[in-house]
């Protein structure tokens, strides 16, 4: 009904995840605050007066964890902390796992479906983008993060349990998603909703930046691999649906996120139709008689 639920109990030793929020706040101070500063102050954001719909007011990195790990490679983080997000990702790639095969249970799906449907010739994609969302003088004018749905499949968030600012829009409304400490926030992309044909949506969801306080934001999204294909699974679509033909479109998983690249903050149903026009050419990967 939400799209978005809070996880406790999940596993993650809360002593750890301390830890990764200590070593998170302590890198944006050391390495980022000041260079946020000189973008803002480079652009002129402090004085702006009308909305600014082409920029967040956010500072981030990505970590790209599967197939292959970029860790080593970013710059200016200590091995330390290298070694934190590495074991980080590997307890969250388990928890995403454990996640989807009971969203397979609840579909009535065999056990690992979702699994193997993410995961392409190189098993799927699996990514973190670190974000820190400074105090920011107009929250009125500026978002910290502008209203999107998420393009992949299932996202697990370690948000700030102090500073909010995350909210998601139900029934119309923008609801609040509380920070509850050591708690892992999920939520669901566009892909499982294609895959369940809708029993799933993804939600819109957007950051409200705060005039106190800097938010941390840790977002691992487990996504299907490039080359996936993604398509209703087909005792979840109604012979009704089939009839109005309103069924999901199929697509490989790189060419929808090629579409997304430069549609993120609009309405995704123009995106699933666009996907529909171009589904022809698709072939069903094996899964199809799994």
């Amino acid at each position: 009904n939400w799209g978005f639920f809070e996880l406790v109990n999940h596993g993650i030793p809360h002593e750890f995840l301390d830890t990764v929020e200590k070593m998170t706040k302590d890198h944006y101070r050391k390495c980022m605050e000041q260079r946020f500063k000189e973008l803002v102050a480079s652009k002129g954001l402090e004085a702006v007066q009308a909305e600014v719909n082409d920029m967040d007011w956010e500072s981030t990195f990505f970590l790209r964890h599967l197939p292959v790990s970029n860790i080593s490679e970013i710059p200016d983080l200590d091995d330390e902390y290298r070694k934190v997000m590495r074991e980080f990702a590997k307890q969250l790639e388990k928890l995403a796992e454990e996640l989807l095969d009971l969203l397979c249970e609840n579909l009535g799906l065999e056990k690992g479906y979702l699994k193997k449907a993410f995961y392409g010739s190189k098993g799927p994609t699996f990514g973190t983008k670190v974000s820190n969302y400074p105090p920011c003088p107009k929250p009125d004018l500026i978002k910290g993060l502008r209203a999107h749905t998420d393009a992949g499949g299932i996202i697990l968030l370690f948000q700030d349990d102090k500073v909010s600012g995350l909210q998601l829009l139900k029934d119309g409304h923008w609801i609040d998603v509380p920070p509850m400490r050591h708690s892992i926030v999920i939520n669901l992309g566009d892909q499982l909703e294609v895959i369940t044909n809708g029993k799933y949506k993804s939600v819109l969801h957007r950051v409200i930046a705060q005039t106190d306080g800097t938010r941390m934001s840790i977002a691992s999204f487990y996504n299907p691999g490039s080359d996936a294909v993604i398509y209703p699974e087909p005792t979840l679509v109604e012979k009704e649906a089939e009839e109005k033909n309103q069924v999901y479109p199929k697509f490989v998983f790189e060419d929808y996120m090629k579409l997304y690249a430069g549609l993120k903050f609009q309405a995704k149903e123009p995106r699933f139709e666009a996907m529909k026009a171009v589904e022809t050419s698709v072939t069903l990967g094996p899964i199809a008689t799994a």
